[in-house]
Order: C-alpha cells, then sequence, then structure tokens
C-alpha cells in the first residue's frame, strides 16, 4: 500500500529536517496555521514513523523516514537546473490584459517579466493583475512594469542552488514560484533561464517522501 502526503504535510516534513527538534506551536507559526489545524497532520506522520515526537521537547525525525533510501539520498544532492521549468517571460511593457490571456494560455501562475535587454526586472501573479482591475475600468491598458514585483524585492533561485533550499525559501516567503537567475555576462541585470513552483516540488517530494508496507 502506497500512502501518498499532502502538500502541508510534505512541508511539515521539510520544516521537521531543517529545525528539529521544533514544537507543534513552532510548526503552527512558520505554516501560518493555527496549532490545531496542524493536529491531524502530525498525528497521521507520527503513526506512519515519519515523525516521532517527546514532551516538551518537540517533533524530530521518525525511524521510517531515517531508514537508508537512495532516493532521499538523492534529493540531498538535487540541484535545481535538474527540476527547473521553462520560464513564461513576458515584456514590462505588455499591458496588464494581456497580461492575464498570458496567464490562461501558458497555465502559469507567475509570470516572469524581462526588459528590453531581455533581463529579468519582476514578477506579475494574478493577485498582483487582481488588485489593480477590481474596480478600475482602466486598468487593462496598464503596463505590468506598473503592477510587477520588481527585482530585487523578488524571492529567486540559482540553477546551482540546492533543491532543499528552494523548497525553504517558498515555505519561508510563502510563495508559488521561484524565478531562476543567473547573472548577465554583460552586467546589464540577470538573466531568467528558468522557473520552479510549489507544484513541481511537491510531485518531487511525493515520490520521495512515502512510505509503503
Amino acid at each position: 500500500m502506497i500512502i501518498e502526503l499532502s502538500a502541508r504535510q510534505l512541508e511539515i516534513m521539510s520544516l521537521v529536517k531543517q529545525n528539529a527538534p521544533i514544537t507543534g506551536e513552532q510548526l503552527a507559526e512558520l505554516l501560518g496555521v493555527s496549532r490545531p489545524t496542524l493536529r491531524s497532520d502530525l498525528s497521521l506522520l507520527v503513526m506512519l514513523g515519519l515523525l516521532d515526537a517527546k514532551p516538551k521537547v518537540g517533533y524530530f525525525l521518525g525511524n521510517a523516514y531515517r531508514q537508508d533510501n537512495a532516493a532521499l539520498q538523492n534529493l540531498k544532492t538535487m540541484l535545481v537546473r535538474h527540476v527547473q521549468g521553462l520560464p513564461v517571460n513576458i515584456a514590462d511593457t505588455l499591458s496588464v490584459h494581456d497580461a492575464v490571456v498570458n496567464l490562461f494560455i501558458e497555465n502559469a501562475d507567475t509570470l516572469l517579466v524581462v526588459n528590453e535587454q531581455k533581463r529579468f526586472v519582476g514578477i506579475v501573479t494574478p493577485k498582483d493583475l487582481l488588485k489593480v482591475t477590481l474596480g478600475n475600468p482602466n486598468a487593462a491598458g496598464i503596463p505590468v512594469s506598473m503592477v510587477m514585483t520588481r527585482y530585487p524585492n523578488t524571492v529567486t533561485v540559482t540553477p546551482d542552488d540546492p533543491v532543499t533550499e528552494a523548497v525553504r525559501k517558498m515555505i519561508t516567503h510563502q510563495v508559488d514560484c521561484l524565478p531562476v537567475v543567473i547573472d548577465g555576462q554583460d552586467g546589464q541585470g540577470p538573466e531568467a533561464v528558468g522557473s520552479v513552483t510549489k507544484t513541481n516540488v511537491i510531485h518531487l517530494l511525493k515520490d520521495l517522501v512515502r512510505t509503503a508496507e
């Protein structure tokens, strides 16, 4: 029987791995939920042997998780370049209307914005577009450069960063997509060469963090 963990359970496992021993209250705070919300998740993970718990100490990795497992060992050395996907780039002069169209056509949750030199300058999310369009009939013609989150205020990774670092950044900053950038050779700014989404990482972890009997 294969038991697949939920997205939140995978996040719990990642946080425990990085911070053990860690209390339920600390986990709830990092995940932005209440302690009772996590109770069933923690109980399941303990039951499966993926987590152990000690009163007044906290949670730490269980025996089932610590067993020698080639896939888990591979995760420790896996780099962002191994899991990144193609970026969905749009020009900073593109209108908000066309950005929305691109979101649907590309089935993307984040658009990477580039300037005329094709250098990465920011990101646009559905939330960004929703904020500017609600109650504003003229918003469709506004360029995305006016609503995007500008680099370097965006959270990014490089192709040579560990996948575990990408997971940590997604959880810490509560973002669904990380642009993968490299330094431009001519000093004109970074280039966006890919993206890592939470969906990509969850599918990866789901294959690695599971138990069978």
